[in-house]
């Protein structure tokens, strides 16, 4: 072993520490890894940095917009739709309808925004199913992942694994490659869903009643400015109806009132409400009412640059899980502001910084702009989307998709370069007015692509130093017994682990390399090898740590052998279908 297989394979282990700990957020240790390979000689300053001028940059920060636009319009809501009319209250039909719009829309979308849109629509389908949501719930995320896998532009990993086995010599993946066997795997993945795999999911969650269906409602309380003409008013005066507000109770002196319909309301009372998303944006630029959290905070707040609102779900190991907000400290240790705090089942009046937090709690924090990227690299925090009202209509979000599936039909025939079609497809909306250049710009997940370039040029380094040559000959050794089928099972099985710690992207990185260079020694094709470590990455379904799987953690009850319970099937005969499929097409 030389020094620079031992310092990559090193920074390998460390690497790997810190995405499981979650110490430093994901695109600091891509820099820090880019830095290391630099500083040690290992890679040249253009070779360390050719993976953030890749096109496959380009592809997914457009996909990113794109995406962003047809999820702002509301298409996706208008599927969700369009699956409960085809079910019509059977069981079976109805999921399997909400899972296909599921797949389907992750074959063009992210899997995280396909989930998080689709999740009012698996609480209908279930309710009108007569069943719990939690048996729609997790099969809808697992859906989204399974139909990712279809298309070059469906997963980070796929583009990721294109940009690596380029970067390795060999021909880039092209856009419908993998679509016949991301096709079977999905068909096979659903039907296993709505067959079999129901009976694995738990029934924690009751059946919905009729009420269910409405939009999700944040708890927060509000103060009344003293201009505001809800003083000296009944509070059946008021229009809280027309704020998509419910009263639940005042808070007078101290001493908590019921909100009865003949009450008063006084100077100096407080309102425990509960909101819809947009309720709590009308009470934002109401001047009758200003929420008690932005009163209390917004002097510290006054040299910060502009304010924005973003969605945050507390995570499954996060250390806030059982204190309050007031025992944290919320606003000094992240300079955000808690406006409110949704709680699934959670009726009863609370004041929320007295809410001890748990698990699935989604919180509406106010936030510096320049802070949000801080605040998406905690390990105790999700963010999850940012808030702002629809400003794209249903009509634009069609053509945007409209405009997004002409770029994939003019790459694919080869007519203009991937990058390029996509490019213009962003150019086309913004110059359409469909959005703006400053909303392109908050759809990019710029933390993702740091990473993805991070480690596409540590898949560089363990192939130049000879450090994939290295594990490549042990795997060899080991495998050669037990022929190349074994072989490629382990590949899928050493990245399907690696995902639990690191991104699905990532896990592809870095094992890509050694498949490629254990081929010749294996009587295998390198490329065919990288396309099976690409697909395996996102054939992951043991654990909630995906993102998709922790947007539906709360909402269906779930608990984490719940996963491992109904996601191990999934997971073994996808890889099972692998193993078969993709040597039968590219060996």
């Amino acid at each position: 072993m030389t020094l620079e297989i031992a310092i990559v394979l090193g920074l390998l282990i460390v690497a790997m520490a810190l995405f499981a700990t979650e110490w430093l957020s994901v695109d600091v240790i891509a820099l820090g890894i880019v830095a290391t390979l630099i500083a040690t000689g290992i890679l040249t300053p253009t070779q360390a940095f050719g993976g953030f001028g890749d096109e496959i940059i380009i592809v997914l920060a457009a996909i990113m917009v794109l995406a962003g636009a047809i999820v702002k319009a509301g298409v996706m809501d208008w599927l969700g739709q369009a699956a409960h009319h085809i079910g019509k209250r059977k069981k079976r039909r109805s999921i399997l309808a909400l899972l296909c719009v599921s797949a389907g829309s992750s074959a063009l979308l992210s899997n995280t925004n396909t989930t998080a849109i689709l999740m009012p629509a698996a609480v209908e389908t279930a309710r009108r199913a007569q069943i719990s949501a939690s048996g729609v719930l997790m099969p809808v995320a697992f859906a989204s992942m399974l139909g990712g896998s279809s298309t070059l532009i469906g997963t980070s990993a796929n583009l990721a694994g294109s940009s690596m086995v380029s970067r390795l010599g060999l021909a880039p993946f092209s856009v419908f490659e993998f679509i016949w066997v991301g096709a079977i795997i999905t068909v096979v993945g659903l039907l296993w869903l709505v067959g079999p795999g129901l009976r694995l999911l738990p029934d924690r969650r009751p059946v919905e009643p009729e009420k269910s269906t409405e939009p999700r409602r944040f708890f927060t309380a509000l103060c009344l400015p003293d201009k505001s003409t809800a003083i000296d008013s009944v509070i059946s005066d008021v229009d809280f109806e027309g704020l998509d507000t419910d009263l639940l109770a005042v808070v007078r002196n101290g001493e908590r009132l019921s909100a009865h319909h003949s009450r008063k309301l006084r100077k100096g009372d407080q309102l425990i409400v509960s909101a819809t998303q947009d309720g709590l944006l009308k009470l934002k630029k109401s001047s009758d009412f200003m929420l008690e959290p932005d009163v209390h905070f917004s002097d510290r707040y006054q040299n910060e640059a502009t304010q924005i609102m973003v969605e945050a779900v507390v995570t499954p190991q996060s250390r806030l899980v059982g204190q309050s907000l007031r025992q944290i400290g919320f606003f000094d240790r992240y300079r955000s502001i808690v406006l409110a705090v949704y709680r699934r089942y959670r009726t009863r009046p609370a004041r929320i910084e007295n809410l001890s937090l748990r698990a699935g709690d989604v919180l509406l924090l106010q936030v510096p702009e320049h802070d949000v990227a801080a605040l998406r690299g905690n390990s105790d925090l999700r963010v999850l989307s940012r808030v702002e009202r629809a400003v794209v209509t249903p009509r634009q979000g069609f053509m945007t998709l409209g405009i997004m599936g002409l770029a994939v039909l003019t790459s694919a025939i080869g007519l203009i370069p991937l990058s390029l079609a996509f490019l213009l497809a962003v150019l086309c909306i913004v110059l359409m007015g469909n959005i703006s250049m400053a909303e392109a710009y908050r759809f990019i997940e710029w933390r993702l692509l740091v990473l993805i370039a991070g480690m596409s040029s540590f898949g560089l380094a363990m192939q130049q130093s000879g450090a994939a040559d290295f594990l490549a000959g042990h795997i060899v050794t080991i495998s050669v017994p037990f022929g190349p089928v074994a072989a490629m099972a382990g590949f899928s099985i050493i990245t399907v682990i690696l995902t639990q710690p690191m991104s699905n992207a990532a896990a592809a990185l870095t094992v890509i390399p050694v498949a490629v260079a254990s081929a010749n020694g294996l009587g295998l094709d390198p490329r065919m090898l990288a396309i099976l470590v690409t697909l395996s990455a996102s054939m992951s379904f043991i654990s909630p740590l995906e993102p998709a799987c922790l947007l539906v953690y709360d909402a269906g009850r779930y608990r984490f052998f719940d996963y491992v319970r109904a996601g191990t099937p999934l997971t073994m005969i996808s890889i099972g279908l692998l193993l078969v499929l993709v040597p039968m097409i590219w060996g």
